[in-house]
């Protein structure tokens, strides 16, 4: 069985005897400051629900910034299936990897509900960056903390214990208070996105989600999970 304890406000998960810290995974949550966008030129944008931002596979034109709503980072089979990369919350920038290898977008950015980016052209954001240096050490580090992010639900998926990819992944976030709500603990992902980030069928997903609330790690309520 696994367990989830509070030790000093840091989050454990008990595997095999021992207890791993999952402060190591918290993501670094980057915004530039509003005003400095603007005065380099920066414009807002507001996107209705289900709007695409960006698609993949195209060159990136734009530095682009969450500043309300929530944006779904994904990849789309030919079959029209969406794969979770991750969920945008305002203040976090997407889609900052084409800025710096030169590459194309290496998912699709679509507006979970009705939101504002502001955007700042590619070609101004190096210059930014460049007369900015702590700027640019914070987007290192940001790049770094997403792909360990990428590491720690690969290392999941091959586990093959639901129970656990899962209980981890809520405790995740939880912990970094990523993808729940601050005030009440509800996670905002739905089942079939949870799916989607960690190679499970959602019915796998819905049944581990019922054991989990079987065993009072989590309360489910008019359908919301709450951790």
């Amino acid at each position: 069985m696994i367990k989830i304890m509070l030790f000093n406000k840091n989050y454990h998960i008990a595997q095999r005897g021992r207890w791993i810290a999952l402060t190591t995974l918290k993501p670094i949550i980057m915004m530039i400051d509003i005003d400095t966008l603007l005065a380099w030129g920066a414009a807002y944008k507001k996107v209705a629900a289900n709007d695409i931002i960006f698609k993949e596979g195209i060159q990136a034109q734009f530095y682009y910034q969450l500043v309300s709503g929530s944006v779904r980072w994904v990849n789309i089979n030919e079959e029209g299936k969406e794969f979770l990369q991750v969920m945008i919350e305002p203040g976090e920038c997407f889609g900052e990897l084409p800025l710096f290898d030169g590459g194309p977008f290496a998912a699709t950015a679509v507006a979970n509900e009705d939101s504002v980016v502001i955007r700042l052209h590619a070609s101004t954001f190096f210059q930014l960056i460049k007369e900015n240096p702590e700027i640019h050490i914070k987007f290192t580090r940001l790049l770094s903390e997403r792909l360990r992010f990428k590491f720690f639900i690969l290392k999941e998926m091959a586990n093959h214990n639901p129970e656990h990819s899962i209980s981890t992944l809520l405790s995740y976030f939880k912990e970094t208070k990523t993808n729940i709500c601050t005030k009440c603990n509800r996670i905002k992902l739905t089942r079939q996105q949870i799916a989607d980030m960690t190679g499970l069928r959602v019915e796998t997903v819905i049944r581990t989600i019922k054991n989990l609330q079987a065993k009072g790690q989590l309360v489910i309520e008019k359908g919301k999970v709450y951790c």
